[in-house]
Protein backbone atom coordinates (compact mmCIF):
# COMPACT_ATOMS: atom_id res chain seq x y z
CA UNK A 1 0.00 0.00 0.00
CA UNK A 2 1.48 3.37 -0.95
CA UNK A 3 0.72 6.44 1.28
CA UNK A 4 0.96 10.23 -0.26
CA UNK A 5 0.93 12.82 2.67
CA UNK A 6 1.21 16.60 1.25
CA UNK A 7 2.34 17.79 4.27
CA UNK A 8 5.35 15.43 5.33
CA UNK A 9 6.17 14.77 1.75
CA UNK A 10 7.47 11.20 0.91
CA UNK A 11 8.77 8.51 2.59
CA UNK A 12 8.19 4.74 1.11
CA UNK A 13 11.27 2.91 0.23
CA UNK A 14 9.10 0.12 -0.93
CA UNK A 15 9.13 1.73 -4.36
CA UNK A 16 12.36 1.08 -5.43
CA UNK A 17 12.65 1.74 -9.19
CA UNK A 18 14.10 4.68 -8.85
CA UNK A 19 15.31 6.73 -12.10
CA UNK A 20 18.87 6.18 -13.45
CA UNK A 21 20.34 9.03 -13.24
CA UNK A 22 23.75 7.85 -15.25
CA UNK A 23 21.86 4.93 -17.22
CA UNK A 24 24.75 2.40 -16.81
CA UNK A 25 23.66 -1.10 -16.12
CA UNK A 26 21.33 -1.16 -13.43
CA UNK A 27 18.50 -3.15 -15.32
CA UNK A 28 15.93 -0.86 -14.20
CA UNK A 29 14.15 1.19 -16.91
CA UNK A 30 14.04 5.04 -16.82
CA UNK A 31 11.32 7.60 -17.35
CA UNK A 32 11.60 10.55 -19.12
CA UNK A 33 8.79 13.55 -19.33
CA UNK A 34 10.18 15.66 -22.47
CA UNK A 35 8.15 18.71 -23.17
CA UNK A 36 9.01 20.90 -26.31
CA UNK A 37 8.03 24.02 -28.23
CA UNK A 38 5.87 23.37 -30.94
CA UNK A 39 8.31 24.99 -33.13
CA UNK A 40 10.97 22.59 -31.83
CA UNK A 41 11.72 18.64 -31.46
CA UNK A 42 12.25 16.08 -28.84
CA UNK A 43 15.92 16.12 -29.91
CA UNK A 44 16.19 12.01 -31.18
CA UNK A 45 14.84 9.17 -33.31
CA UNK A 46 14.05 5.94 -32.94
CA UNK A 47 15.64 3.06 -35.06
CA UNK A 48 14.92 -0.58 -36.38
CA UNK A 49 18.38 -1.95 -37.05
CA UNK A 50 19.28 -5.36 -38.96
CA UNK A 51 20.80 -7.08 -35.97
CA UNK A 52 19.37 -5.78 -33.28
CA UNK A 53 16.23 -5.94 -31.72
CA UNK A 54 14.15 -3.32 -30.14
CA UNK A 55 13.18 0.13 -30.71
CA UNK A 56 16.68 2.27 -30.87
CA UNK A 57 17.19 5.72 -29.05
CA UNK A 58 19.65 6.75 -31.66
CA UNK A 59 20.47 10.90 -32.98
CA UNK A 60 20.61 11.81 -29.30
CA UNK A 61 21.20 15.99 -30.54
CA UNK A 62 23.89 17.16 -28.08
CA UNK A 63 21.90 19.96 -25.86
CA UNK A 64 19.08 19.00 -27.09
CA UNK A 65 15.89 18.34 -25.50
CA UNK A 66 16.25 14.56 -25.08
CA UNK A 67 20.02 14.78 -24.32
CA UNK A 68 19.50 17.44 -21.03
CA UNK A 69 16.93 14.94 -20.02
CA UNK A 70 19.07 11.85 -20.01
CA UNK A 71 18.32 9.79 -23.16
CA UNK A 72 21.46 7.97 -24.38
CA UNK A 73 22.07 6.46 -27.74
CA UNK A 74 21.58 2.89 -27.99
CA UNK A 75 19.05 2.93 -25.50
CA UNK A 76 15.40 1.03 -25.96
CA UNK A 77 12.28 1.79 -25.65
CA UNK A 78 9.83 0.54 -23.76
CA UNK A 79 6.83 2.63 -23.33
CA UNK A 80 5.63 5.48 -24.88
CA UNK A 81 2.74 7.41 -23.05
CA UNK A 82 2.39 4.62 -20.43
CA UNK A 83 1.37 1.59 -23.17
CA UNK A 84 4.08 -0.92 -24.01
CA UNK A 85 5.59 -0.99 -27.49
CA UNK A 86 8.51 -3.35 -27.38
CA UNK A 87 6.29 -5.89 -29.56
CA UNK A 88 4.66 -2.67 -31.87
CA UNK A 89 5.42 -2.01 -35.55
CA UNK A 90 8.36 0.20 -35.74
CA UNK A 91 5.94 2.52 -37.58
CA UNK A 92 3.20 2.55 -35.14
CA UNK A 93 5.68 3.42 -32.43
CA UNK A 94 7.19 6.80 -34.40
CA UNK A 95 3.56 7.62 -34.88
CA UNK A 96 2.61 7.32 -31.43
CA UNK A 97 5.52 9.74 -30.38
CA UNK A 98 4.26 12.13 -33.43
CA UNK A 99 0.54 11.92 -32.25
CA UNK A 100 1.52 12.58 -28.88
CA UNK A 101 1.96 16.53 -29.63
CA UNK A 102 4.20 18.54 -27.83
CA UNK A 103 5.05 16.33 -24.87
CA UNK A 104 5.37 12.62 -24.42
CA UNK A 105 6.37 10.41 -21.50
CA UNK A 106 9.15 7.92 -21.97
CA UNK A 107 10.22 4.49 -20.23
CA UNK A 108 13.63 3.17 -21.81
CA UNK A 109 16.38 0.25 -20.55
CA UNK A 110 20.20 0.89 -21.63
CA UNK A 111 21.21 -1.06 -24.15
CA UNK A 112 23.26 -4.02 -22.69
CA UNK A 113 20.63 -4.48 -20.09
CA UNK A 114 18.02 -5.03 -22.75
CA UNK A 115 20.10 -7.27 -25.12
CA UNK A 116 20.48 -9.51 -21.35
CA UNK A 117 16.97 -9.34 -20.74
CA UNK A 118 16.10 -10.80 -24.31
CA UNK A 119 18.93 -13.62 -24.33
CA UNK A 120 16.99 -14.54 -20.99
CA UNK A 121 13.18 -14.43 -22.40
CA UNK A 122 12.42 -12.32 -19.75
CA UNK A 123 9.02 -10.08 -20.43
CA UNK A 124 10.36 -6.96 -20.70
CA UNK A 125 6.83 -5.39 -19.95
CA UNK A 126 7.13 -7.04 -16.32
CA UNK A 127 10.20 -4.76 -15.70
CA UNK A 128 7.30 -1.71 -15.65
CA UNK A 129 5.45 -1.15 -12.89
CA UNK A 130 1.21 -2.50 -13.69
CA UNK A 131 -0.39 0.98 -13.68
CA UNK A 132 1.26 4.37 -13.79
CA UNK A 133 -1.36 6.12 -15.72
CA UNK A 134 -3.39 9.48 -14.29
CA UNK A 135 -7.04 8.77 -14.86
CA UNK A 136 -9.04 11.51 -17.04
CA UNK A 137 -13.02 11.71 -16.35
CA UNK A 138 -15.49 13.60 -17.46
CA UNK A 139 -18.31 14.45 -15.27
CA UNK A 140 -21.93 15.31 -15.99
CA UNK A 141 -23.87 16.53 -12.90
CA UNK A 142 -27.13 15.56 -11.75
CA UNK A 143 -29.26 17.46 -9.16
CA UNK A 144 -26.90 17.07 -5.97
CA UNK A 145 -24.30 18.22 -8.17
CA UNK A 146 -20.87 16.62 -9.68
CA UNK A 147 -20.83 13.91 -6.52
CA UNK A 148 -17.31 14.40 -4.85
CA UNK A 149 -15.95 17.08 -2.14
CA UNK A 150 -12.85 18.56 -1.97
CA UNK A 151 -10.49 18.73 0.65
CA UNK A 152 -7.18 20.40 0.65
CA UNK A 153 -4.27 20.46 3.71
CA UNK A 154 -3.82 23.21 5.75
CA UNK A 155 -1.60 25.91 4.43
CA UNK A 156 -1.05 23.76 1.35
CA UNK A 157 -1.67 25.88 -2.10
CA UNK A 158 -2.83 23.29 -4.95
CA UNK A 159 -3.27 19.86 -3.37
CA UNK A 160 -6.24 19.06 -3.34
CA UNK A 161 -8.25 15.49 -2.67
CA UNK A 162 -11.58 14.08 -3.38
CA UNK A 163 -14.39 12.34 -1.58
CA UNK A 164 -16.23 10.27 -4.18
CA UNK A 165 -20.04 9.84 -3.50
CA UNK A 166 -21.50 6.32 -3.68
CA UNK A 167 -22.96 5.93 -7.12
CA UNK A 168 -22.95 9.75 -8.12
CA UNK A 169 -21.71 11.31 -11.10
CA UNK A 170 -18.18 11.40 -10.16
CA UNK A 171 -17.80 7.75 -9.34
CA UNK A 172 -19.67 6.74 -12.58
CA UNK A 173 -17.19 8.47 -14.63
CA UNK A 174 -14.38 6.34 -13.17
CA UNK A 175 -12.98 9.22 -10.23
CA UNK A 176 -11.27 6.71 -7.84
CA UNK A 177 -12.24 7.53 -3.98
CA UNK A 178 -9.27 9.57 -2.30
CA UNK A 179 -7.61 10.17 -5.58
CA UNK A 180 -5.60 13.77 -6.36
CA UNK A 181 -6.99 16.25 -8.55
CA UNK A 182 -4.16 17.62 -10.70
CA UNK A 183 -6.15 19.25 -13.56
CA UNK A 184 -9.53 20.80 -13.93
CA UNK A 185 -10.34 21.26 -17.65
CA UNK A 186 -7.42 21.12 -19.16
CA UNK A 187 -5.60 23.57 -16.45
CA UNK A 188 -3.48 22.76 -14.10
CA UNK A 189 -4.98 23.34 -10.16
CA UNK A 190 -1.08 23.32 -8.81
CA UNK A 191 -1.41 27.22 -8.35
CA UNK A 192 -5.08 27.85 -7.20
CA UNK A 193 -6.41 28.19 -3.74
CA UNK A 194 -9.25 26.14 -2.42
CA UNK A 195 -11.36 29.49 -3.22
CA UNK A 196 -10.17 29.86 -6.50
CA UNK A 197 -10.74 25.77 -7.51
CA UNK A 198 -14.34 25.90 -6.34
CA UNK A 199 -15.07 29.06 -8.31
CA UNK A 200 -13.49 27.06 -11.80
CA UNK A 201 -15.73 24.53 -10.81
CA UNK A 202 -19.05 26.77 -10.25
CA UNK A 203 -18.31 28.50 -13.59
CA UNK A 204 -17.75 24.94 -15.14
CA UNK A 205 -21.39 24.80 -15.65
CA UNK A 206 -23.02 21.04 -15.80
CA UNK A 207 -20.19 19.28 -17.01
CA UNK A 208 -16.16 19.20 -16.07
CA UNK A 209 -13.31 17.50 -17.22
CA UNK A 210 -11.02 16.39 -14.39
CA UNK A 211 -7.52 14.81 -14.27
CA UNK A 212 -6.76 12.67 -11.53
CA UNK A 213 -4.02 10.03 -9.48
CA UNK A 214 -3.98 8.00 -6.78
CA UNK A 215 -1.35 8.23 -4.18
CA UNK A 216 0.44 5.32 -5.99
CA UNK A 217 0.90 7.13 -8.95
CA UNK A 218 1.12 9.93 -7.62
CA UNK A 219 3.76 8.84 -5.83
CA UNK A 220 5.59 7.48 -8.80
CA UNK A 221 5.98 10.39 -10.48
CA UNK A 222 7.31 12.20 -7.76
CA UNK A 223 9.89 10.01 -6.44
CA UNK A 224 11.15 10.86 -10.41
CA UNK A 225 11.01 14.64 -10.49
CA UNK A 226 8.04 14.26 -13.23
CA UNK A 227 4.79 16.26 -13.74
CA UNK A 228 1.12 13.96 -14.23
CA UNK A 229 0.19 15.21 -17.60
CA UNK A 230 -2.59 14.30 -19.36
CA UNK A 231 -0.91 12.80 -21.90
CA UNK A 232 0.07 10.13 -20.26
CA UNK A 233 -3.45 9.13 -19.08
CA UNK A 234 -5.80 6.81 -19.25
CA UNK A 235 -8.94 7.74 -21.23
CA UNK A 236 -10.72 4.50 -21.37
CA UNK A 237 -13.48 6.13 -19.08
CA UNK A 238 -14.26 9.49 -21.32
CA UNK A 239 -17.77 9.18 -23.33
CA UNK A 240 -15.47 10.31 -26.55
CA UNK A 241 -13.73 7.51 -28.59
CA UNK A 242 -12.80 7.62 -31.95
CA UNK A 243 -14.66 5.31 -34.01
CA UNK A 244 -13.59 2.66 -36.80
CA UNK A 245 -14.88 2.26 -40.15
CA UNK A 246 -14.11 -0.12 -42.22
CA UNK A 247 -15.73 0.13 -45.45
CA UNK A 248 -15.90 -2.04 -48.71
CA UNK A 249 -16.27 -0.55 -51.84
CA UNK A 250 -19.77 -1.11 -53.66
CA UNK A 251 -20.76 -0.04 -57.54
CA UNK A 252 -21.33 3.56 -56.79
CA UNK A 253 -18.08 3.77 -54.43
CA UNK A 254 -17.75 4.47 -50.48
CA UNK A 255 -20.23 7.38 -50.33
CA UNK A 256 -18.51 10.27 -48.95
CA UNK A 257 -16.42 13.45 -49.97
CA UNK A 258 -12.88 14.13 -47.91
CA UNK A 259 -12.64 18.24 -47.55
CA UNK A 260 -9.33 19.78 -46.30
CA UNK A 261 -10.20 22.80 -43.67
CA UNK A 262 -9.05 23.83 -40.65
CA UNK A 263 -9.18 22.00 -37.13
CA UNK A 264 -9.51 23.44 -33.98
CA UNK A 265 -5.88 23.56 -33.19
CA UNK A 266 -5.31 25.99 -36.27
CA UNK A 267 -3.56 23.00 -37.80
CA UNK A 268 -4.78 21.44 -41.40
CA UNK A 269 -7.59 18.14 -41.23
CA UNK A 270 -9.00 16.08 -43.08
CA UNK A 271 -13.12 16.12 -43.21
CA UNK A 272 -15.54 13.74 -44.29
CA UNK A 273 -18.93 15.50 -45.59
CA UNK A 274 -21.74 14.42 -48.24
CA UNK A 275 -22.51 10.80 -46.62
CA UNK A 276 -25.07 9.26 -48.87
CA UNK A 277 -27.74 7.75 -47.87
CA UNK A 278 -27.43 3.86 -47.75
CA UNK A 279 -23.98 3.44 -49.16
CA UNK A 280 -20.93 1.83 -47.19
CA UNK A 281 -19.72 5.17 -45.44
CA UNK A 282 -23.06 5.76 -44.06
CA UNK A 283 -23.67 1.74 -43.37
CA UNK A 284 -20.07 1.44 -41.45
CA UNK A 285 -21.20 4.74 -39.10
CA UNK A 286 -19.39 7.49 -40.83
CA UNK A 287 -20.96 10.87 -39.70
CA UNK A 288 -21.15 14.81 -41.73
CA UNK A 289 -18.11 16.51 -39.79
CA UNK A 290 -16.02 13.47 -38.93
CA UNK A 291 -12.49 14.17 -38.70
CA UNK A 292 -10.15 11.95 -40.09
CA UNK A 293 -7.35 10.55 -38.06
CA UNK A 294 -5.57 7.73 -39.58
CA UNK A 295 -5.98 5.39 -42.98
CA UNK A 296 -5.74 1.89 -42.38
CA UNK A 297 -3.46 2.05 -39.46
CA UNK A 298 -1.62 4.87 -39.79
CA UNK A 299 -1.60 8.11 -38.78
CA UNK A 300 -2.45 10.85 -41.23
CA UNK A 301 -1.56 13.83 -39.29
CA UNK A 302 1.22 14.75 -41.95
CA UNK A 303 -0.20 13.58 -44.61
CA UNK A 304 -1.46 17.06 -46.86
CA UNK A 305 -4.91 16.40 -48.72
CA UNK A 306 -3.73 14.34 -52.29
CA UNK A 307 -1.33 12.13 -49.73
CA UNK A 308 -4.25 10.97 -48.23
CA UNK A 309 -6.30 10.33 -51.20
CA UNK A 310 -4.03 8.34 -52.10
CA UNK A 311 -3.89 6.34 -49.06
CA UNK A 312 -7.88 5.99 -48.85
CA UNK A 313 -7.80 4.33 -52.86
CA UNK A 314 -4.10 2.18 -52.24
CA UNK A 315 -6.01 -0.72 -51.72
CA UNK A 316 -8.96 -0.65 -54.47
CA UNK A 317 -12.01 -2.25 -53.26
CA UNK A 318 -11.88 -1.26 -49.00
CA UNK A 319 -10.58 0.69 -46.76
CA UNK A 320 -10.67 1.29 -43.00
CA UNK A 321 -10.78 4.57 -41.27
CA UNK A 322 -9.95 5.98 -37.97
CA UNK A 323 -12.09 9.00 -37.18
CA UNK A 324 -13.58 11.18 -34.04
CA UNK A 325 -16.60 13.65 -34.53
CA UNK A 326 -16.39 17.56 -34.10
CA UNK A 327 -17.60 17.24 -30.45
CA UNK A 328 -14.93 14.23 -29.24
CA UNK A 329 -12.36 16.75 -31.74
CA UNK A 330 -13.27 19.78 -29.10
CA UNK A 331 -12.86 17.89 -26.01
CA UNK A 332 -9.33 15.92 -26.43
CA UNK A 333 -8.25 19.61 -28.22
CA UNK A 334 -9.12 21.63 -24.72
CA UNK A 335 -7.49 19.37 -22.70
CA UNK A 336 -4.31 19.09 -24.56
CA UNK A 337 -4.32 16.05 -26.44
CA UNK A 338 -1.66 16.76 -29.67
CA UNK A 339 -3.42 13.91 -31.93
CA UNK A 340 -6.38 12.18 -30.62
CA UNK A 341 -5.88 9.02 -32.98
CA UNK A 342 -3.96 7.00 -30.17
CA UNK A 343 -5.19 8.13 -27.06
CA UNK A 344 -8.98 7.76 -27.58
CA UNK A 345 -8.34 3.67 -29.47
Amino acid sequence: KFEFNPKDGIDNPALSLAEDTDGKGTGEPRFYLLSKGSAETFGFSIHKELGCQGHIIRQVEWGGLAQRRGLQDGDRLLQVNGHFVDHMDHRRVVQKIKASGNQVLLAVLDGDSYEAAKALGRDLSQLLPADIRPRLCHITRDKSGFGFSVSSPEGMKGTFQLSVRQDGPAEKAGVPQGSWLLELNGASVRSCSHTQLARKLKQSGSKVTLLVASSAVEEFYRLRGLRVTAVAADTSWLPFKARELHMVKGPAGYGFLLKEDDCRSGATGQFLWEVDAGLPAEQAGMREGDRLLAVNGESIEELDHQQTVLRIRADEDQVTMLVIDPAGDEFYHSVGFGDPAWCCK
